[in-house]
């Protein structure tokens, strides 16, 4: 337990309440996102930008693309060691007359998320926007010759959801993606290409992502582990998003430390600081909002054979989980090659978004709170007139230990006006949790320095 979470009695809480609650709610600092302060506006937009991502909490990630088809992942051309001439049979065959932009923006609004991120290009290097530099894009070389990239941007824009591009730095299809890196050994390029003119190309499609879908969220890379020996220009590319889209996140799930120049810092498959994955060995900063990246199942792109999925106790905990370190949970779905989302996602995802219509106070808007995760759970934090704390209790229990402080403030079950009993034992206050206060998945506590306990 960080002590620095324990210390903070009600007259601590009045001056927070009166100087602004940035610091200890984890507000990043109005930094440009090129790391430097001559670009004033730009400064501006992206802090602006990182304060909403920040307060949204809850977006949605969906892999599509041709290795849909094959329904066994994302991963299949290298997992399968199929080479370039018969993955290029797939688009051909691609054709998701059923995919409705605004019917995937609808349940991702009736999930309670406010972005989605989306593969517009993933390691097979097949394109799913209209891409000027290939035509090994959707509009090219499928059937179904439009760019849904062009739907989904104007339905997010009706709805009020931001977009983010998912674009994969690796590629197993290009030419000049050479030397080649970690993956992709078998897809049957020639040992030769020119590594300055793929950077040129894919700094090109990152300038098209920019340029030709209105304002977007950002960006979100993923495959600089592929080769992280090579100079991909990382500046560069920023530089290229930043003044294209002053208001866009740049993110990299490169499992690192961040780079100058990113906004965000994701985890994959992980709650910030664990790495159970074994993906995750950088540690956290305290300097970007913070993402973490979950599958519903154990698959990103469409497998037909995964039917693992998470219930909707265990996504709202893991949204929980994330809030509670300070991070947005995007949560992932694998549309099928007819473009619909199946109901084993849609269920899930609706049956969350009815518990944040009741819950989502203490979750939307919400910091990292005052008492670090613990085993009986989280507590989130939100700027309001109290400043109240929020404890998310996970497990079943009939009382919970709080740090001595917590004395300073006034106990309610979350929605109820009657003050819970709060004893002093020692160096610690246990909270009794009586049966008329709890409630399935999560019993909330709310903490309040005012002991104004109507929470409505």
């Amino acid at each position: 337990m960080n002590r620095r979470h324990w210390k903070l009695n009600r007259s601590t809480w009045v001056w927070i309440l009166t100087i602004g609650v940035a610091g200890v709610m984890g507000v990043t600092r109005p930094l440009n996102a090129r790391g430097d302060d001559q670009f004033s506006s730009a400064a501006g937009a992206n802090a602006v930008a990182r304060r909403w991502f920040e307060d949204a909490k809850f977006g949605l990630f969906v892999h599509w693309g041709v290795y849909s088809l094959l329904g066994k992942g994302e991963w299949v051309m290298n997992n399968d060691k199929l080479p370039i001439s018969e993955y290029q049979k797939l688009p051909p065959r691609f054709n998701p007359v059923k995919f409705d932009a605004d019917e995937w923006v609808r349940l991702a609004k009736a999930a309670g998320m406010k972005y989605i991120t989306i593969t517009s290009k993933h390691h097979d290097g097949f394109c799913m926007y209209d891409s000027s530099l290939t035509a090994y894009d959707i509009v090219d070389a499928t059937p179904y010759g439009k760019d849904p990239m062009k739907a989904l941007a104007s339905a997010c824009h009706k709805q009020g959801i931001k977009l983010f591009f998912y674009y994969s730095l690796l590629d197993w299809h290009h030419p000049d993606y050479f030397p080649r890196g970690k993956t992709g050994q078998t897809a049957g390029r020639e040992e030769k290409g020119d590594w300055k003119t793929y950077v040129a190309y894919y700094q090109g499609q990152v300038r098209e992502l920019c340029s030709n879908y209105g304002e977007i969220g950002g960006i979100w890379f993923d495959g600089w582990w592929d080769r992280p020996e090579a100079d991909w220009d990382l500046a560069g590319t920023y530089r290229i998003i930043h003044e294209l889209q002053p208001g866009a996140l740049v993110g990299n799930n490169h499992h690192v430390a961040p780079f100058p120049g990113e906004d965000f810092q994701m985890f994959e498959q992980d709650l910030p600081g664990g790495n159970s994955a074994g993906f995750n060995k950088a540690g956290v900063t305290s300097r970007l909002p913070l993402e973490t990246c979950l599958t519903m199942n154990q698959s990103w792109g469409y497998n037909a054979r995964d039917t693992n999925f998470k219930s909707p106790e265990q996504v709202i905990h893991a949204l929980l989980g994330a809030a509670g370190r300070g991070a947005n949970l995007l949560l992932n779905v694998g549309p099928r090659p007819d473009g619909t989302i199946g109901l084993e996602f849609s269920e899930r995802l609706v049956a969350v978004g009815k518990w944040l219509e009741t819950n989502g106070k203490t979750v939307y808007g919400t910091r990292r709170g005052p008492i670090d995760p613990q085993a009986w759970g989280v507590s989130t934090i939100k700027a309001s007139t109290p400043l109240d704390i929020y404890l998310h209790v996970l497990k079943p229990a009939d009382m919970i230990a709080l740090p001595r402080t917590i004395g300073s403030f006034t106990p309610f079950a979350f929605g109820k006006t009657t003050p819970l009993k709060l004893v002093q034992r020692g160096d610690t206050q246990e909270l009794t949790l009586p049966e008329s206060a709890r409630t399935p998945i999560d019993t909330i506590i709310v903490l309040s320095p005012l002991g104004d306990g109507d929470q409505n």
